[in-house]
């Protein structure tokens, strides 16, 4: 520029905006939950009307302990889910909850007593009761401030507790529910039994580690007359501690079975030569290899049939041994079970039905029960203190040593067998092993008496459209009712609910909803009057529930008042296990969905969403529950989230140091780049997350941040006088508008199916490379440089200010503290929010296939022109692509095309030449694009001192230095 050329920058209409290229998020977040708060938004969005309601039903997270990525995954989800439906014209109400009774609370106030050298069975149960239910509160406080900064919407006044008095009413009428349809039932059978924590548990509340265990292969001599007396049925079994219950072993029919004898012996083996052992073919080599017999060293004899086996009968290892009193010294039964295979082990089973389901059922079908059932492992896992050689020894140690969890009572028990010549073999065994996921160590199968809800027996008269049964009736729901998010969760909801057996509903424990229920003394639980079924009695229960809570169950006159004058007290036994917390949680449909005033009329939710280990847990237990009281699921949905793994695909651990914590990432990038994250992932499979990761997740942040900023920098110049209609607007507005049509269908369609991934990568790609890439690259000039009252500019206003308001709305449920930021920098007001509006209407006639299909052309020759400017950049033959005038080199139809638009403007070029004339061999080509060849050439001319570009006409106009067009917007 000379020195006497005016500077034309005044002149242009450039961008004006506040909002800061850095987003500050850590710092400013807080101001919006404020903002938010005091305008009231949840309660300002119920009161719109006419609204179809959409309900979100909260599973309870547990209260005790700070949150982890997991909750921050699963809350976030659920709040996009919550906030995109609402935006979608729904009412869509959510209401937080917290899981409030149950073990891990109680162990934690346990543990204080322990610390200080007391016994909680000395504690009245009241007041242990209270300081539970006070360790929870403090907890739900905690988390409700952790989960508001992660700018979840919803009812944090009024959140529901399982631990209400209203819902610890409920709970208890739920229950009353089985105990009066006839479905519920005491019985006596083997539940996993944590013997640290000294209570039955769920499956549920089970989880699979590696365990190494003993591995023993045990001698049952047989004794029975005949060619086979003598000769030894070999057993092998994981869990020694099992031996001392033995009753029975068991063979399969279909199973080839061999005698076979010990020619000769090594040193050190627990065989002798002529030992004869009955084993299955198919195992024998390797019964043989555990027990050091080489080949060579054994024989096999001859076959033994089914019906030889099955005249047999064997002695227990420990029969005789002196001192045993005589225990073990009946003969043990011996028949076929069709669940014995020859795939692993020696082809036989040991039975101790006291500690294996499948051995109990055999028993149970055949009515022997009463004859295979001991009772010799104690509450915590110790064997009975009269029980000979064991008595005391503990299958499990009550604290962990170094993480392991190994009692004295398998090393007695192989040591005796040792002793009397039981063995055969021994070893170890690295092995999948259920353990209790809150104190992490290994459970056991025990026979313990236990309250059920048997789910193939007739729910009360058993009529109802849905099914007989419970089990009828939730493989209805699940066949039928319910949509599964990703549709491999009904197949695996619908395999365990086919297999599942009846369902354990007691604990023995202090701290939950008791099962308020009374037995008459004397009978027995097959007696029609073992169960006290009154309505009246039931009514007394929950109106003291409702009053003071389930601690009414527990105050010295409770039995009296609940069975009043009708009933003597003297006759009936008071029942005080608890219910397990999964019945808990399993009815918050009845007192959240159904009680509430923002629950829902039918009390059936529209989405349950949750991990994948919940089709056993919450889904699970609300199915079975709701099945045995409202006779079908109490959900619609049924979304499932995978879990979160470090970046490497690691199981985060405190102890890899690999973890990362929702509030750490919160106070370094701010709670919109930890959602944007969930955005970002397949939330349906596992995802990863960490260091690195979160930098990339930053990195698109700041991209979409800085589109954002362009829209608000031009539309402080929009007035709306200035709106064009899109049939007066120019094509690439027009095309602008087709796409926005097309991502209309796409957020709303996916927002409707969960697919935040699908809607983000969506508005991303349309943001970053349709808009920021192209579009806005382009309008950059008309919308600086254009006069004002150029049409091109106000349709390129007009079509900014559409994106906005699209743009913004379209992604508040994902990034709600950036998009509200975004808002109020245009709309400022005092109760202005996006998060009180709804996603705006498109118009259906914005979309345009035809022109999309133009548009596409064009922008497949201008990628090449790109391309090619790019290389001229790189060899710094130009600095930018408006000192360029290239010649492209196109077949006619596509020239044709060109012709119709502006295509210099497209290029962001000064100028350029479109012909048909064959490609030259110089010419920069794309393989991708066929048919393409540019020729790069400089721009012709002066640079126009307001616009820049370089053309032939500048210098020559009224205005000093500028082009024709520039010239007409300087007047």
């Amino acid at each position: 520029m000379c020195a006497d050329t005016p500077d034309y920058k005044d002149t242009l209409t450039l961008p004006k905006t506040d909002f800061p290229m850095r987003a500050g998020l850590p710092k400013r977040e807080p101001e919006w939950l404020d903002r938010w708060e005091k305008i009231g938004v949840y309660d300002r969005l119920r009161e719109k009307e006419g609204r179809t309601p959409f309900i979100l039903h909260d599973g309870p997270p547990y209260a005790n302990g700070h949150l982890h990525i997991g909750h921050a995954l699963n809350k976030t989800i659920k709040d996009m889910i919550v906030r995109s439906h609402q935006m979608m014209g729904h009412d869509s109400r959510y209401v937080p909850g917290w899981d409030c009774h149950g073990l891990p609370i109680e162990w934690k106030i346990e543990e204080k007593y322990r610390e200080k050298g007391q016994d909680k069975d000395q504690v009245d149960v009241i007041d242990f009761r209270q300081e539970c239910r006070r360790f929870a509160e403090g907890w739900i406080d905690i988390q409700r401030d952790e989960f508001k900064r992660l700018g979840i919407t919803g009812n944090w006044a009024d959140p529901y507790l399982t631990m209400d008095f209203h819902a610890e009413r409920v709970i208890a009428e739920e229950f009353m529910k089985f105990l009066m349809s006839g479905t519920l039932y005491q019985g006596s059978k083997p539940v996993m039994w944590s013997p640290v924590e000294q209570t039955a548990l769920a499956e549920a509340e089970v989880e699979y580690h590696d365990k190494e265990s003993f591995t023993i292969w045990v001698k049952f001599a047989v004794a029975t007359d005949g060619e086979l007396q003598g000769a030894h049925v070999v057993i092998w079994t994981t869990t020694p501690w099992t031996i001392p219950s033995n009753k029975a072993v068991v063979y399969g029919e279909d199973i080839s079975y061999g005698l076979y004898e010990v020619t000769d012996t090594p040193e050190e083996c627990w065989a002798n030569t002529g030992d004869r052992y009955l084993l299955a073919d198919k195992l024998a080599a390797d019964v043989f290899a555990r027990a050091r017999l080489d080949d060579g060293m054994w024989r096999r004899v001859r076959d033994v049939t089914s019906d030889e086996l099955s005249g047999l009968s064997l002695k227990h290892p420990l029969a005789g041994a002196e001192g045993s009193g005589g225990e073990w010294d009946d003969l043990r039964d011996f028949r076929a079970a069709d669940f014995v295979t020859d795939e692993e082990g020696t082809g036989f089973v040991h039975c101790a039905p006291s500690h294996g389901m499948e051995e109990f059922e055999l028993y149970r079908d055949l009515g022997m029960l009463e004859q295979v059932i001991t009772y010799n492992v104690m509450d915590d896992g110790s064997f009975r203190e009269d029980l000979p050689f064991f008595g005391g020894k503990r299958i499990l140690r009550e604290k962990a040593k170094k993480g392991d969890w190994e009692g004295d009572a398998n090393a007695a028990v192989i040591s005796k067998l040792t002793e009397v010549g039981g063995l055969l073999a021994r070893g170890k065994i690295k092995h999948s092993y259920p353990h209790s996921w809150r104190s992490k160590a290994p459970v056991i199968y025990r026979n313990t008496p236990q309250w059920f809800a048997a789910i193939d027996r007739p729910v009360g008269d058993g009529q109802d459209e849905h099914g007989r049964t419970i089990r009828e009736r939730a493989l209805k729901s699940i066949n039928e009712l319910v949509k599964f998010t990703p549709a491999s969760g009904q197949n695996r909801l619908r395999s365990m609910m086919e297999t599942r057996p009846d369902w354990v509903l007691s604990r023995q424990r202090a701290w939950g909803v008791p099962l308020t229920c009374f037995t008459k003394k004397g009978a027995l639980p097959t007696d029609p009057d073992f169960l006290l079924r009154d309505p009246v009695v039931n009514a007394r229960i929950v109106e003291a529930f409702e009053a003071e809570g389930a601690d009414a169950w527990y105050k010295p006159d409770a039995k009296a008042r609940f069975l009043g004058k009708n009933y003597d007290p003297e006759d009936w036994e008071q029942v005080f296990d608890i219910l397990d917390v999964w019945f808990d949680s399993g009815s918050t449909h009845a007192f959240v969905l159904r009680d509430r005033a923002d629950g829902t009329p039918d009390g059936i939710a529209d989405v349950y969403l949750e991990g994948t280990d919940q089709h056993r847990g919450w889904f699970h237990s609300s199915l079975l529950q709701a099945c045995g009281t409202k006779g079908r699921a109490p959900y619609r949905n049924v979304v499932t989230h995978g879990f979160t793994l470090d970046e490497k695909g690691n199981k985060m651990s405190k102890s890899l140091g690999n973890t990362i914590v929702p509030e750490e990432v919160v106070k370094q990038y701010g709670a919109d780049i930890l959602r944007l994250w969930v955005a970002q992932t397949d939330y349906m499979a596992d995802q990863r997350i960490g260091p690195e990761i979160l930098k990339g997740v930053a990195d698109s942040y700041r991209r979409l941040r800085n589109t954002m900023r362009f829209m608000l920098g031009a539309l402080a110049h929009f007035d709306e006088s200035d709106r064009i209609q899109p049939a007066q607007m120019p094509e690439l507005e027009r095309w602008v508008l087709h796409r926005v049509a097309e991502l209309d269908q796409v957020v709303r369609d996916g927002y409707a199916r969960f697919d935040f991934q699908g809607v983000f990568q969506a508005l991303f790609n349309f943001a970053t490379v349709e808009l920021s890439a192209f579009y806005f690259d382009i309008r950059k000039d008309a919308l600086y440089c254009d006069g004002a009252d150029s049409d091109r500019r106000k349709s390129a206003l007009t079509v900014l200010d559409i994106l906005f308001h699209r743009l913004t709305t379209w992604l508040a449920p994902v990034l709600v503290f950036t998009m509200e930021e975004v808002w109020l920098e245009r709309f400022p007001g005092e109760g202005s929010s996006v998060h009180l509006v709804d996603f705006p209407d498109t118009p259906a006639d914005w979309s345009d296939t035809d022109l999309a299909a133009k548009w596409a052309d064009v922008r497949r020759v201008r990628r090449v022109v790109t391309a090619a400017l790019e290389v001229q950049r790189r060899e710094k033959v130009i600095g930018a692509s408006l000192e360029a005038a290239p010649v492209v080199h196109v077949d006619a139809g596509t020239k044709a095309i060109l012709d119709t638009v502006n295509f210099d403007d497209i290029c962001i070029t000064s100028g350029i030449r479109v012909t048909t004339d064959p490609s030259p061999a110089e010419a920069f080509r794309l393989p991708e694009v066929e048919g393409v060849g540019v020729v790069f050439e400089k721009a012709e001319g002066e640079k126009c001192q307001r616009c820049w570009k370089i053309l032939p006409d500048v210098g020559r106009h009224a205005h000093d230095g500028v082009c024709g067009r520039c010239d007409a917007a300087l007047g």
